[in-house]
């Protein structure tokens, strides 16, 4: 009985979010709080505690660094100089278009900023090359969710947040390795959208002319705000990357382990946020401003009532269903699918994750299955939706 109303209850928040246009994130809490301590009698502070503290420090701290390069220039800069370069390949449109946002996401601009940017440069692009617009639009769109599930990036840190935190919630397992896990999905996401564009650029009729008599405007140079801004970018994300590399190149190397142990992408972010602060390449309450808060109160809401499901043994419950009575061939499918259904109607991050990415660890498990695989088949069938 408390099972089925936690899975109603979650259903009825994304509902009334999708409704009413009101964040998701706050009818989760209000169910939380009333099913977690008038129904499961969990005290008040044990509920706040379920607030995922971990994984909306790494947004925010993420953001803030990122959200430099955003306001002064240099990630719309970068878009257009990749662009330019691609002049002399007009037919590879697409390929090139996704490339640059494949690059802004892994950089760390959010899906939105990345789209933002791209969209009105896609347009044109199209009015002026005859390529179809619909091309174009899949090809961005791809490329800021493929590169944004990248570790680093900014949907890659939240996926990665919650990945750890479904295994926390089964402390019997032993834990996957976030990064890794994302690394493999952002590859599979890749390859999934290069074949989907692929289709689009050479099946629809209107791109066998694409590339004639297209002019690309030269961009302006980098000024020197821009150019720090993109050193800085470049640092943070050798940083974060060279010894998490390192350890799985050279696995039996104590110092690289202990150093990589000690690399946290959050704090390694704020540090690099707090130099660009001092070296005044953006203005403190534009940053802050940009910070995604519907995102993250969506995100914390959402993980306080999935938390409420594992307290009551909902998560396992499910877990336990599927296992019996889907055949194992088609589990990574069916979370494709679901993952898909979902993602019509709710956030990807918000939502679908943290209501499936629970369910994995146990259930693959049980069935003998890769938990990175269904990571990976729930993330790119709700991305596709």
């Amino acid at each position: 009985m408390q099972s089925a109303v936690i899975i109603a209850a979650i259903a009825l928040a994304v509902f009334l979010g999708y409704k009413t246009k009101i964040n998701t994130g706050f009818f989760c809490i209000v169910f939380a709080y009333f099913i977690g301590c008038f129904w499961l009698d969990l005290k008040p502070k044990a509920l706040i505690a379920f607030w995922p503290t971990n994984t909306m420090f790494v947004i925010i701290s993420v953001s803030l660094f990122y959200n430099v390069a955003a306001a002064n220039g240099t990630l719309e800069k970068i878009s257009r100089s990749l662009l330019y370069a691609c002049r002399k390949f007009p037919g590879m449109l697409p390929y090139a278009l996704f490339a640059v946002a494949v690059i802004l996401s892994v950089m760390g601009a959010a899906y939105f900023t990345v789209l933002a940017f791209l969209a009105p440069i896609t347009l044109l692009i199209c009015e002026e090359s005859k390529m179809d617009k619909l091309t174009g639009a899949v090809a961005i769109n791809c490329g800021a969710l493929a590169g944004g599930d990248f570790p680093t990036a900014a949907l890659g840190v939240i996926f990665r947040g919650l990945m750890d935190s479904s295994y926390e919630a089964a402390p019997e397992l032993e834990a996957i390795d976030s990064f890794v896990t994302c690394l493999k999905m952002f590859g599979l996401a890749v390859l999934f959208s290069l074949i989907l564009v692929t289709i689009f650029r050479f099946a629809l009729p209107a791109n066998r002319n694409i590339g004639k008599d297209i002019k690309f405007e030269k961009p302006e140079a980098y000024t020197t705000t821009q150019k720090q801004t993109l050193y800085l970018m470049v640092a943070m994300m050798a940083v974060v990357l060279v010894f998490p590399l390192l350890k799985l190149l050279i696995p039996g190397n104590a110092v690289i382990k202990l150093v990589a142990g000690k690399i946290d992408v959050g704090l390694v972010a704020f540090v690099f946020a707090v130099i660009a602060l001092l070296m005044k390449l953006a203005p403190q309450k534009e940053i802050i401003a940009r910070v995604p808060w519907n995102t993250i109160l969506m995100i914390a809401g959402a993980g306080m009532l999935i938390a409420v499901a594992v307290e009551a043994g909902t998560i396992d419950l499910l877990s336990n269903w599927i296992g019996s009575n889907v055949p194992t061939f088609l589990v990574p499918i069916a979370f494709s699918l679901v993952g898909a259904v979902m993602s019509f109607f709710s956030s990807t991050t918000g939502v679908v994750a943290p209501a499936l990415f629970p369910l994995i660890p146990n259930l693959a498990a049980s069935a003998g299955l890769s938990s990175s695989a269904l990571f990976a088949c729930t993330i790119i069938g709700a991305q596709s939706s």
